[in-house]
């Protein structure tokens, strides 16, 4: 039994969009897998954003930084879970991940080298796009997927770190979104 923390990116608060279902599917299969899944879903979440150097390294920690950093200290793996926006993770998200992955908790900030803090952990990011997946991928690099899982998560010491670039989210015969859902499922069922 693993205990998987899903954050849900996708910041629209009505919901009923791939990433949604996508969720859904993943923490189904992983529930009847008998996996413990908490989730947060980023929409319904008051995040200040940070805006010096002051208040990144000691200013006072809000509530959506204690929750998300007491879930993310439970969870043994950590599936994020977003749109691709003007080809990066959603500015709301990435204000989420800014608050919980502060200087002590993320990372050891004593003396001149920064050492990971969050090792033992793995994660899963599903990213969902409305272009083919391979043209994320092999055109564009997949830069800001990359530079999640370099800059943030591996630094903190998360991993491995896996992908799902899914893309044609927006495919009007549903045969793209039937593939991803199947996708999620099977993620889950796995812990991955």
């Amino acid at each position: 039994m693993t205990n998987i923390l899903i954050v849900l990116g996708h910041p629209d608060p009505d919901g009923g969009h791939l990433c949604h279902a996508i969720a859904d599917a993943y923490q189904s299969a992983a529930q009847e897998s008998g996996h413990f899944v908490d989730r947060i879903e980023i929409a319904h979440q008051h995040i200040p954003y940070i805006t010096s150097s002051v208040d990144w390294e000691s200013g006072d920690l809000p509530v959506v930084a204690v929750d998300g950093q007491a879930a993310v200290r439970k969870a043994q793996h950590i599936v994020f879970i977003y749109p691709l926006w003007m080809g990066d993770i959603p500015a709301k998200l990435k204000a989420w991940i800014e608050q919980v992955m502060r200087p002590s908790f993320a990372f050891d900030t004593n003396g001149a080298q920064k050492r990971p803090a969050l090792k033992g952990k793995s994660a899963h990011v599903i990213v969902t796009m409305g272009m083919p997946g391979f043209v994320y991928k092999w055109f564009f690099l997949a830069h800001s997927l990359r530079s999640l899982d370099r800059n943030i998560l591996k630094f903190c010491g998360i991993k491995p770190v896996g992908w799902s670039i899914l893309g044609n989210a927006e495919d009007p015969k549903g045969l793209a979104q039937r593939r991803h859902l199947k996708k999620a499922t099977q993620l889950g069922r796995a812990a991955r």
